[in-house]
């Protein structure tokens, strides 16, 4: 790589432009543009996320105090903050999705064969949401309670290198099990989630396409229990039973028995009572399963800190979701980065880095070596990680 580059620009060049053009040509992004097409716009929102600008009028300043360098960089014209707010108001918020989806789509071949710490070969995959607040009178778009506005994010993370592979932007008032409807089932994957998601209809057409879950049960679930495997009670399992359900509308909704494993945390002591089709793996196996969940936790605690996801650039419903997909585009575009120059550092540490560093001509992989990132992490030294992949 041509160590005379900036690393920002070096960064860009790792973008699959090519596909990028094909998104935006076929969603009309540049129709009728003549000096800030959607190529520049990414650069300016990818910008934003890099070195943590919280509003235009920040990006404007601190990409004219560059003004020499914006060229390499890819800005034919100096970025003024109008421009950026009425491209980030108008054009199709489903341009910054796709290009997501595709670096998705790449980063995930990378991670593939990540380690989950289980012999399990099976794609498993984490879902959950998280809710950002927003001001009810400034996003009329999004109402979460009567005098508060929010946004969800809907995530299923592949738990493999931590990707997101699916993510729905609602209006903070979309009850969680909703999204069931919208996944992209995928056979013989695992679907890991908790009690907020336990709707026996959805999870019967989880089950119909081939697929498993992992799930909690609600106290006032009524099932009778039809027969029982030998439990492990050393290791925690109290019982690992084959149940049917014996509600009305349940029984109809979910026709088929299921398993329940009732295990106790040796570790907090709590006893959980999990759900799940699976008949094939051991009851530590599906206990262990569920304690991944947490990563889709950590992943929203991670993104609220380094990403700007919090403070919206625009008020429009298309500018909040141009500004969270270009989020998750550089968040991903990084993790690529992190496979392909198979580096060591953490996601956190490689943000850290760029952020202070976008304008140096450095090679990328020499400035993420181990002795340039203790340097780095010097000036960070109070800062803790969420976590590190």
């Amino acid at each position: 790589m041509n160590s005379g580059k900036t690393m920002v620009t070096q960064l860009m060049d790792l973008m699959p432009w090519s596909g990028f053009g094909r998104i935006v040509a076929r969603l009309g992004g540049d129709t009728r543009v003549q000096s800030f097409p959607c190529t520049e716009q990414f650069r300016a929102m990818a910008f934003a996320q890099l070195t943590w600008r919280e509003s235009l009028r920040d990006i404007e300043a601190c990409l004219a105090v560059n003004s020499t360098r914006l060229y390499a960089m890819g800005f034919r014209h100096p970025v003024k903050r109008s421009t950026l707010a009425d491209a980030n108001e108008n054009r199709d918020w489903r341009i910054w999705a796709e290009v997501a989806q595709v670096l998705i789509r790449r980063a995930r071949r990378l991670y593939c064969g990540e380690d989950l710490a289980l012999d399990l070969d099976n794609t498993v995959y984490a879902l959950d949401s998280t809710t950002i607040d927003l001001c009810l009178s400034l996003f009329e778009w999004a109402p979460f309670r009567q005098a508060k506005g929010a946004i969800k994010l809907h995530t299923l993370l592949d738990l493999r290198g931590s990707i997101p592979a699916f993510i729905h932007i609602s209006d903070g008032k979309m009850h969680d099990v909703r999204v069931l409807d919208l996944l992209p089932i995928e056979p013989g994957a695992f679907y890991v989630m908790d009690r907020g998601y336990l709707d026996f209809e959805r999870l019967y057409g989880i089950d119909q396409q081939g697929a498993f879950y992992v799930t909690r049960a609600k106290r006032n679930m009524d099932a009778r229990r039809i027969s029982s495997m030998p439990a492990d009670r050393e290791h925690g399992v109290i019982c690992d039973q084959r149940v049917v359900l014996n509600g009305y509308l349940t029984s109809r909704h979910y026709p088929e028995s299921l398993r329940r494993i009732r295990y106790k945390d040796p570790d907090t002591g709590n006893t959980l009572i999990f759900l799940t089709n699976n008949t094939a793996l051991p009851a530590l196996t599906i206990a262990a399963l569920y304690k991944q969940r947490w990563r889709v936790e950590l992943f929203f605690k991670w993104i609220k800190q380094h990403l700007r996801i919090k403070r919206f650039m625009g008020t429009s419903e298309n500018a909040v979701k141009t500004q969270i997909w270009c989020a998750v585009a550089t968040y991903v575009l990084i993790a690529i980065v992190k496979k392909e120059l198979q580096l060591e550092a953490s996601l956190y540490q490689l943000l850290q880095i760029l952020s202070v560093s976008v304008f140096e001509k450095i090679e990328l992989r020499r400035a993420f070596a181990k002795e340039e990132i203790q340097t780095h992490e010097d000036r960070f030294s109070k800062q803790l990680p969420l976590f590190d992949f």
